[in-house]
């Protein structure tokens, strides 16, 4: 081979960007030490902080102006963040309803013919009585993923939408921030207790257990502190925010929004997400079957709000504009 032709094959190579990569791995670094101090990011404010700062890592070389406009454009989704956080944990001692302990309970014994799925799932699949403290099983380490993966999934396709696809970017943001808005409503008209929380407190079985981050525990040196953070959260957020479940809510909006944005014929693989996300919480004490069939009628109501809002605002664009030309 000639020095031009071995020049020719060096130049087709793809070349790696050191700075980049450089940049992702301080910001990879970075993450895991914060982690390790503070436990996983479980609040929606910290997670676009996070994001934030990985648009910088990932683009360290763009123009401060460029990086500030990430602060710019994201400061209405970090205040309502904000707002959801504070809000739902002053929404049950505000002391207009009182909490809900046997209606749910109720309602999904009638729906599984007097079997409660709490209890059923965690007597088959953790023992009886079910503790945090058992030994996970392999599907404890999955279902715990799919758990925490609520704290930061819509936010991070978010993030990739602002930094690819702007317009989308604000279809998605404005149908994620309703939803959780009217979940803040919600949890103040009718404040109810989870499984954990019933059992707690005697309206079931104290072999119910909440068993969230178990299948975590023997993986990551950060699970003791994700336990505190969590302990330390609940003084701001809401116990009884429960009804409906924003977990699943939030998960069958991802699923609705790749489904409805995407032609592949994988996009429907998409499903094993809600259908994953759903069973954990029932599985983890974290909420009953009503409260995620609540949280999918609200996905539902708001993306049919929205659908007729667009319908409403294309009706009149062209009046708008016959009306300007008139002008």
């Amino acid at each position: 081979m000639t020095g031009g032709e071995a020049e020719a094959v060096r130049s087709d190579l793809p070349r790696v960007d050191v700075v980049r990569v450089l940049g992702a791995l301080a910001f990879v670094v970075g993450l895991v030490v914060y982690m390790q101090v503070e436990g996983l990011p479980r609040q929606g404010y910290q997670v676009v902080l996070i994001l934030w700062l990985a648009t910088v890592a990932w683009d360290v070389r763009r123009p401060v102006r460029e990086h500030l406009a990430f602060l710019r454009d994201w400061w209405p989704p970090f205040v309502v963040l904000l707002f959801y956080l504070y809000s739902r944990g002053v929404s049950d001692d505000l002391g207009i309803f009182s909490v809900h302990f046997t209606e749910p309970i109720e309602a999904d014994r009638w729906l599984f013919g007097g079997t409660l799925p709490t209890q059923f799932l965690q007597e088959h699949l953790c023992g009886v009585p079910c503790r945090q403290s058992l030994a996970p099983r392999w599907y404890d380490v999955v279902l715990t993923t799919v758990y925490y993966s609520h704290f930061f999934a819509a936010l991070a396709i978010g993030a990739v939408l602002w930094k690819r696809k702007r317009d989308e970017w604000v279809y998605f943001m404005r149908r994620y921030l309703v939803i959780i808005s009217l979940s803040v409503i919600c949890y103040v008209l009718y404040p109810m207790a989870p499984p954990w929380m019933a059992a707690r407190d005697g309206y079931l079985t104290d072999d119910v257990a909440r068993i969230t981050g178990r299948g975590w525990f023997d993986l990551t040196a950060s699970a003791g502190s994700t336990t505190t953070a969590h302990q330390n959260v609940s003084t701001i957020g809401n116990q009884v925010a429960a009804m409906p479940s924003l977990h699943s809510a939030l998960a069958i909006f991802i699923a609705w929004w790749v489904i409805a944005r995407f032609a592949s014929p994988w996009r429907w693989t998409v499903l094993l997400y809600p259908a994953s996300m759903l069973f954990s919480l029932v599985y983890y004490a974290e909420h009953y079957v009503i409260d995620e069939i609540a949280g999918a009628l609200l996905v539902v109501v708001v993306m049919a709000g929205w659908a007729w809002w667009d319908r409403r605002r294309a009706a009149r664009s062209p009046a708008a504009d016959a009306a300007a030309a008139l002008s």
